[in-house]
């Protein structure tokens, strides 16, 4: 679905049926469309759907329905939300960056090319390896309401391209060679911890005997009845994963040439402010759910984020 509809952006921009940049120059309109839709989508899947007792407004910030469904089940919904948000947002990037180098075309920004590339590569990743997402957090463990629904038709595919928002029409800043490497290892330093630390886990839970990657065993705890992994990249902190998206998110920020810039590193903000809550709820819904065994495996594995720090 991503590469169908870039490639008839493509072929239309190409075909000058529409200018390259249609989405830079309508940004704030598509940002106003994407909230109307998105705050239409959350009224609807919500209101629709018997009451949880938790009240309106909880309600309607975290939803009512688990999985919802349609067509048989052949649409998931928070499936349908990632796929929607992850296009958009790849299209946005595109038309972002066209705006850049039409308007400075005789010497466009490196580092945009690098920013587009890098956040391309997290795209397309994402959908290549959908079916590991349905073990992470936001597939499992939350309900569809206005955080899922209107994050993901809005926030999803707007905000995380804010660091082209504030310098697609800024000059080539000319940024030093020695930048533009460090933030390509730290952005796949950041992909590596978050990517294989999600699919060493899809590994264990639908082979729970094999060795990631061939070479990490897998060690557990277990009290007879629950397992929990706490080898290979689960062995160094509790939320590896949630450190690589952090380390994602300040190579993308640098790869834009504009350290001294606030609009790059509101996306790498946003997922400190994001990830640091959401594992202090995780560790506490744990505990719930695990008991004992939670408090063995925290022994086990004592830092919840960072390695050897935190």
């Amino acid at each position: 679905m991503l590469l169908v509809t870039v490639g008839i952006w493509a072929a239309l921009a190409a075909s000058g049926s529409l200018p390259w940049d249609l989405l830079w120059r309508w940004r704030w309109e598509g940002l106003a469309g994407a909230c109307t839709l998105g705050l239409i989508f959350t009224l609807a899947i919500v209101l629709r759907a018997p009451p949880t007792g938790r009240g309106l407004l909880a309600e309607l910030w975290l939803g009512r329905l688990e999985n919802p469904q349609a067509l048989g089940r052949r649409v998931d919904a928070k499936m349908f939300l990632y796929l929607f948000g992850a296009t958009l947002l790849e299209l946005n990037l595109l038309s972002f960056a066209a705006h850049h180098w039409i308007a400075y075309a005789p010497a466009p920004s490196p580092g945009v090319a690098l920013h587009v590339a890098l956040f391309s590569w997290f795209v397309v990743d994402y959908l290549v390896f959908e079916r590991v997402h349905l073990y992470t957090y936001d597939l499992f463990a939350e309900r569809v309401g206005f955080k899922l629904g209107w994050g993901c038709l809005v926030f999803y595919p707007y905000f995380y391209a804010v660091g082209l928002w504030g310098t697609a029409d800024q000059p080539n800043p000319d940024p030093a060679p020695a930048l533009l490497i460090v933030a390509a290892l730290t952005f796949f330093a950041g992909w590596a911890l978050s990517r294989g630390a999600n699919l060493q886990k899809f590994t264990f839970k639908v082979a729970p005997d094999r060795a990631f990657l061939g070479v990490f065993r897998p060690h557990t705890v277990s009290d007879g009845q629950r397992t929990l992994l706490c080898s290979g990249l689960w062995a160094v902190s509790r939320h590896v994963n949630y450190l690589g998206e952090i380390l994602m998110g300040v190579g993308l920020a640098l790869a834009l040439g504009y350290p001294e810039s606030p609009w790059p590193w509101l996306y790498p903000l946003y997922y400190v402010a994001l990830l640091l809550p959401r594992e202090r709820a995780d560790d506490k819904r744990c505990a719930a759910k695990y008991g004992p065994l939670w408090d063995e495996y925290r022994q086990r594995v004592p830092r919840r984020i960072i390695p050897w720090l935190y």
